[in-house]
């Protein structure tokens, strides 16, 4: 495996806030879980190194109208953004096995540098 496969990396997965997973088995048929529960779910079971649900509270998508979060209310287009981060070869086999759910999902690949350790 090449050194830039095992460079770390942040995958970050863009959609809308009401994205569901698509129906894979019956109980996704019957529960219907939100996208962002999945992913925070399936990145843990995989060992994904850190993941991180971004609270957004405004904005828009490619193609969409920009949306604020509203405190009785979030609106079903408001964006989501889930942040995975772990060795590039990792997320991009986690993206591999996930790419069927992905169809209404835009996600980078972020190349991460680490910053150094703080002097004590």
């Amino acid at each position: 495996m090449s050194q830039t496969m095992n460079k770390l990396t942040a995958l970050r997965l863009y959609f809308h806030h009401a994205e569901k997973v698509e129906h894979t088995s019956l109980w996704h048929r019957l529960t219907r879980p939100s996208m962002a529960s999945h992913v925070l779910k399936s990145a843990h079971s995989k060992g994904i190194e850190q993941v991180l649900v971004h609270q957004v509270h405004g904005g828009y998508l490619r193609g969409g109208k920009p949306q604020l979060r509203h405190i009785e209310h979030v609106h079903p287009h408001l964006p989501h953004c889930i942040e995975l981060i772990d060795i590039e070869s990792k997320l991009r086999a986690f993206w591999d096995d996930h790419a069927h759910q992905f169809k209404n999902v835009r996600a980078l690949f972020l190349p991460c540098e680490v910053a150094p350790e703080a002097a004590s």
